[in-house]
């Protein structure tokens, strides 16, 4: 299992509804959540920035980031939720969530 944090930023003003998505989201996302080997999964908010936290226990990651991203459905959402996000300038090329370096884990 590999453990991934991230951070995004959020557009303030599209926070209520962003978060009104998240209180309900479609059922078919998440099955392909899972379906993609990820759990233990959630999103917080703090001054604009989403940070979060999920848990990977495939084998494959980039296989599994290239099926979720092939599905239509998921497309569909992220086609509503990514105009509201607002990456970091700091991110690596080709991310949109910024990965984020574990410095501790205690279980």
């Amino acid at each position: 299992m590999k453990r991934f944090g991230q951070i995004i930023g959020i557009d303030p003003q599209s926070l209520e509804l962003y978060m009104k998505y998240h209180s309900k989201v479609w059922p078919e996302v998440l099955e392909m959540i899972k379906a993609c080997h990820i759990s233990n999964y959630s999103i917080f908010h703090k001054n604009g920035y989403l940070f979060a936290y999920m848990e990977y226990t495939g084998e494959d990651f980039v296989a599994d980031m290239e099926k979720m991203a092939a599905d239509p459905k998921t497309r569909e959402w992220w086609a509503i939720i990514k105009p509201m996000q607002k990456p970091v300038p700091n991110r690596s090329d080709g991310e949109w969530w910024a990965d984020m370096t574990e410095v501790f884990h205690i279980d």
